[in-house]
């Protein structure tokens, strides 16, 4: 050892040295080549405990049950964990009942299982599940008579169903996956019911455009909305559940006028767009909601429901933006006046999710609209209310803010076209619905329930589901129409103060329409007014165009989220608008020479429109005056497709070339069109031509002088003839047998045909000359 010791001691330096870089040198390919190997990828675990099976709760029945009643929960289950699931059954769990509507909330978070929380199984109703392996779906059914329940006090009780079994993993039996829903609990009616207000929109996307051809055939921008319309289409389907639902319909009027005109001819927007074929689906979706509205309350909105809060923000420093608001309400009433054959109310205001602000408030009332449907999101209780309010309460100014439920309006936003979701979205509508009136029940309350503005099928057949159950219960609510909510008694505790500008949600703001945009707008609405002024028949454009501007401001363009469907609709519009105008032009011409000091110019317009144009001046205006004067303007009408030329005399007053611009004007003096400018040559008169003239003019007078005599010393000769018919001379008299002169006497010129020039109503020729 202390050999050993010693040696290892006295070791040299170089030694030690030597075999540490020899091991540095070994050791480094193996790191590296641990460092750079591919690592593989980690597995994700598998989940575990009560989380291991997926259960899904897909339908209640009855969703309120009574004392008699056997609740029977449906849906399915699946193994998401890594081991086969044995010894398994399902069971059903009722927990402690709800303090309120914002347990009910933190309820519907819960995922994993709570003993505490969820409750023991309920004794004698279990259901035997054959093994589980990994991934297996299975779908399972358990009843409970309601007795069983154990069911105390009127209230909001959790309702669970649990699988419980084993898995290698887990040897002992366990809860491996639990779903819940919600079960509203009341043994008998209430003694003052909630009134419940649920309103059923009929709102969809633009689909007509500004376009007709001379048949009045409206163009649409797709045939998306026949798919709509059809059997099973989302629009066909929201008629069909209402007709039989306590629901007061809000209305689109632009979806109504869209509807009546597929109903005749129509055709679909594009080069070669082809002529619509679904009339048939467009009728009986119109007699269809013509039927279910007999026995419901409408609301209209104004026409092509505009964007309030973009025209509050935005289009308010736009001038005559808002005033779009007055004829689209007034249109409203007789849209659905006249398709619908009932009249509608439109003194409602609905801004997009129901916020609001003050400015908001201001331009929905402008146009008459003094009740304001907004949510309790926006408009919120700061008066610390134990219970939710009566939805309606005067704001000021006459007007009155429906204030609807926001928990109740957003209930069945999201995919309900899963039946887990869509039965946990009613079941939860029904706990709410029963918490208000469990808030006060000695306080009868009205509440509205305002949904998005465009549900899908998925959506309004749960919400359908919904209001059946209420309404099959009819032991906490009752329904009552939007009119008579908003006359409702205002609870004096309740907030009525409007938030300002800053308390507008960021996420709303961010999808309104630009300024730019109602600049465009008003752009395209100016030159329309310069346009009608012109026309014979001014309705056949003002009424399609109209419409399209009011589009133009529809809230719809909310679900573009990059505003290029909004801006190509606009651009749309005002393309058109610009082709028609320039179908009323003047036709180019060409430079004309004016060889006298007087002289006719033609100016020939052009009217490509179908009908006629009326009511326009032209005007001729030289450029230099002092040396040509253009003649007075002219106020015109040409016939649709024709063009028709205008003469104006004009006086030349010096040689030398002049500009001419010829220009319409609208009867308000706007200029109409492009301008058409050409040149005028005035040529000089000379002295030599003038003497040529002169002379012509001499020999003619010196031939007639000629004629005269002539005539004259004819006439006398038969006067100096003698008995035998001889002339004094021996000359052969006029009356002789030879008749006359034999023919040589002198031809008679006639009068010289004046020059009048070139009378061509044609454009001019280069250097032609025009009529003098």
């Amino acid at each position: 050892m202390a050999e050993a010791a010693g040696f290892q001691g006295t070791e040299r330096p170089r030694g030690r040295w030597l075999r540490r870089t020899v091991a540095l040198f070994t050791g480094t390919p193996l790191l590296a080549g641990l460092l750079l190997a591919p690592q593989a990828p980690s597995a994700q675990a598998a989940p575990t405990g009560s989380r291991t099976v997926d259960i899904a709760i897909e339908s209640m029945t009855p969703s309120a049950p009574t004392k008699a009643d056997t609740v029977t929960v449906s849906g399915t289950l699946t193994n998401d964990g890594s081991s086969t699931i044995t010894h398994a059954h399902i069971g059903m769990h009722r927990g402690s009942s709800l303090s309120g509507r914002s347990a009910i909330d933190r309820a519907s978070q819960h995922t994993g299982y709570v003993p505490g929380v969820d409750g023991p199984e309920v004794k004698g109703h279990k259901e035997k599940i054959d093994n589980l392996d990994p991934g297996d779906r299975r779908s399972f059914s358990l009843s409970v008579p309601v007795k069983d329940l154990d069911l105390g006090d009127d209230g909001v009780y959790r309702l669970g169903v649990s699988l419980s079994g084993r898995t290698q993993t887990a040897p002992l039996e366990q809860v491996l996956g639990i779903d819940r829903t919600f079960l509203p609990w009341q043994s008998g009616s209430a003694d003052k019911k909630t009134q419940l207000t649920y309103l059923w929109p009929l709102v969809s996307s633009t689909h007509l455009t500004a376009e007709t051809d001379a048949a009045q055939t409206p163009v649409f921008r797709n045939d998306d909305l026949a798919a709509e319309l059809a059997p099973g289409g989302r629009l066909q389907q929201m008629v069909a559940l209402a007709k039989n639902l306590p629901v007061t319909f809000v209305i689109d009027p632009d979806l109504l006028a869209s509807v009546d005109a597929m109903t005749r001819t129509y055709k679909i927007d594009g080069p070669d767009g082809p002529t619509g074929r679904n009339q048939a689906v467009a009728k009986q979706w119109l007699n269809d909601l013509q039927k279910a509205v007999k026995t419901h309350e409408v609301i209209a909105l104004p026409f092509a429901d505009p964007d309030l809060a973009s025209l509050a923000h935005h289009g308010k420093s736009v001038p005559s933006a808002l005033s779009h608001l007055g004829p689209a309400t007034d249109l409203a009433a007789s849209t659905v006046n006249t398709v619908l054959g009932v009249t509608p109310r439109t003194d409602f205001a609905w801004p997009v999710d129901g916020a609001i602000d003050s400015s908001i408030v201001d331009v929905a009332t402008s146009a008459g609209a003094h009740n304001l449907i907004t949510r309790s999101d926006s408009l919120r209780e700061t008066g610390g209310l134990p219970y939710t309010p009566t939805a309606a309460r005067p704001i000021g100014g006459g007007n009155t803010a429906i204030v609807a439920d926001a928990r109740l309006s957003r209930a069945f936003e999201g995919d309900m076209s899963k039946a887990d979701k869509a039965s946990r979205a009613v079941q939860q509508f029904l706990a709410q619905t029963q918490m208000i009136n469990l808030q006060a029940p000695d306080r009868q309350r009205s509440i509205v329930v305002a949904p998005q503005r465009m549900p899908s099928s998925a959506q309004a057949h749960a919400m359908a589901t919904a209001l059946r159950n209420l309404e099959d219960s009819a032991r906490w609510t009752e329904p009552l129409d939007l009119s008579d909510a908003t006359s409702a008694k205002p609870d004096p505790a309740a907030t009525r103060r409007v938030p300002g500008g800053g308390a507008y949600p960021g996420s709303l703001r961010r999808e309104e329409l630009p300024t730019k945009a109602f600049r465009q707008i008003q752009d395209t609405q100016s030159a329309l007014d310069d346009y009608r002024v012109i026309l014979a028949q001014p309705e056949r454009v003002v009424t399609p165009f109209g419409t399209a501007i009011m589009r133009e401001m529809s809230t719809e363009w909310r679900g573009d989220p990059t505003g290029a469907g909004a801006g190509a609709f606009r651009n749309s519009v005002r393309g058109y608008l610009d082709g028609l105008t320039k179908k009323v032009h003047l036709i180019q011409k060409s430079d004309a020479t004016l060889s006298g000091r007087s002289a006719t110019i033609p100016v020939t317009v052009q009217n490509n429109l179908v009908q006629s144009v009326e009511g326009m001046t032209l005007k001729l205006t030289s450029s230099q005056p002092n040396r040509l004067d253009a003649g007075q303007s002219q106020q015109i009408k040409v016939d649709g497709g024709h063009s028709q030329s205008f003469k104006f005399d004009t006086t030349a007053n010096a040689n030398g070339r002049a500009w001419v611009t010829a220009q319409l004007y609208t009867a308000d003096g706007k200029p109409y069109g492009d301008p058409m400018t050409f040149q005028v040559n005035v040529t000089e008169i000379t002295a030599t031509v003038m003497l040529v003239i002169a002379g012509g003019v001499l020999l003619l007078v010196l031939a007639g002088v000629r004629i005269y005599l002539q005539r004259k010393r004819m006439a006398a000769a038969p006067a100096e003839d003698g008995p035998d018919g001889e002339g004094p001379d021996g000359e052969e008299g006029t009356n002789g047998d030879n008749g006359g002169t034999d023919g040589n006497q002198p031809e008679q010129p006639s009068d010289p045909t004046p020059d009048t020039g070139s009378e061509n109503p044609d454009p001019s020729g280069s250097g032609e000359k025009v009529d003098r």
